[in-house]
């Protein structure tokens, strides 16, 4: 295969990863964390990339060396263990994936005037169209990169619009003045957590990207990913800070829509209808593809029949949605869920790392594994002290 081809593969499995992270939670999350901390939630978001780049490093070059999905790798780390992972991955992408069709569904209920549930249904046909396609690989990978793009570009116009203050911003971004241990334990958890964490490696192994020779490229995939996510997260910070920096109140209601409304007015308000909508429909997309792939290693059945049963996976989430109504709770606290899942996902990796049965004769960095290893000591505490507080405010 040309390295051209390789390239190409390799930014679709990145923009997989960092459009799997950008859905609505994350517009969510990133505007309410704003308002709470104001100039300073810089410094959770400079922490959050540093945290994500490990934790991403260590499981692509893991799972691309052993040329195994994680699941199978967990297994052979003990038994049963990659049922388990699979079992809370899968959950979770379920979850996810309720939001991420709610907040579609709201987007074309700003664009168009239809109600949030018709929204919803036409945006599941528009996700499901796309594993109809015989090339599905090729459309997800030239959609993903499409949505990220236009993600981008519209944040990056409402960022400028908005006149944020800059320098308060980078100073605090180093030296901030207030801190919140659940802001990072969310952010790094919508980022890299959950079934996000594998988005993009399993898109590797897919494409038959896998392999030890392949690590140079996958070290570029990775940081790729965690650094077209966090462009889209600093670019979203900044566009918020001046929003509220010039005096006003984000809705609570819809924080998101709030910064894009109040910054450019009701033009604003539409172009936050197109970003929502592009987020929750490419997160669809990215959870449905990875939750599945979690378990179609496990039957033939599912293996032979992946395309359709990720078609089933998009219409429950939909029908789900469509019963229980927006879940408004879980498009704030999807990060936070997530970040409980890290530290599993990532402990499996690291010790499958030092397991020759499977990654034969590679010897994983020992600085990139004790980085890797404070990762998860870090995401157990905060998500011990989350967990201790949700239950403190009971």
């Amino acid at each position: 295969m040309s390295k051209k081809t390789n390239w190409s593969v390799l930014t679709g499995a990145a923009f997989l990863m960092a459009s799997s992270a950008i859905g609505p939670g994350f517009l969510t999350q990133t505007a309410v964390f704003t308002q709470q901390l104001g100039a300073s939630f810089g410094f959770v978001i400079l922490l959050s990339v540093l945290l994500d780049a490990i934790a991403q490093l260590n499981v692509w070059r893991i799972i691309a060396v052993a040329d195994k999905p994680a699941q199978d790798i967990a297994n052979k780390v003990f038994p049963g263990l990659g049922y388990l992972l699979s079992f809370l991955v899968f959950l979770g992408g379920l979850a996810f994936n309720i939001g991420n069709i709610a907040g579609a569904g709201l987007g074309l209920n700003v664009l168009f005037g239809v109600s949030v549930g018709q929204g919803a249904i036409m945006s599941a046909i528009v996700a499901i169209g796309i594993f109809i396609y015989k090339e599905a690989g090729k459309a997800m990978d030239l959609f993903a990169k499409t949505m990220g793009l236009l993600k981008i570009g519209l944040a990056l116009y409402v960022a400028y619009i908005s006149s944020p203050p800059l320098a308060e911003a980078a100073a605090r971004s180093v030296s901030p003045t207030q801190f919140s241990f659940t802001a990072v334990l969310t952010i790094v958890g919508g980022t890299v957590g959950g079934y996000i964490t594998f988005a993009g490696a399993h898109r590797l192994l897919d494409a038959g990207q896998g392999g030890r020779e392949n690590l140079p490229a996958v070290n570029k995939g990775a940081l790729s990913a965690i650094g077209l996510a966090s462009l889209m997260r600093l670019l979203l910070f900044i566009a918020a800070l001046g929003v509220i920096s010039a005096g006003h109140v984000l809705n609570p209601d819809n924080p998101a829509a709030s910064v894009f409304q109040l910054a450019i007015g009701n033009f604003g308000y539409k172009v936050f209808g197109l970003v929502i909508w592009a987020a929750g429909i490419s997160s669809v997309v990215g959870s449905a593809y990875t939750s599945v792939s979690f378990i179609k290693t496990f039957h033939p059945f599912i293996q032979k029949f992946n395309r359709y049963i990720i078609i089933v996976f998009i219409s429950i989430s939909c029908v789900i949605f469509e019963i229980v109504g927006k879940p408004v709770k879980t498009l704030v606290t999807v990060g936070t869920i997530n970040g409980f899942i890290l530290p599993l996902a990532l402990g499996v990796m690291l010790v499958a790392a030092y397991r020759q049965n499977i990654i034969g004769g590679y010897k994983q960095p020992w600085w990139l594994t004790a980085l890797g290893a404070a990762v998860v000591l870090t995401m157990t505490w905060m998500s011990a002290g989350a967990i201790m507080q949700m239950f403190s405010t009971k």
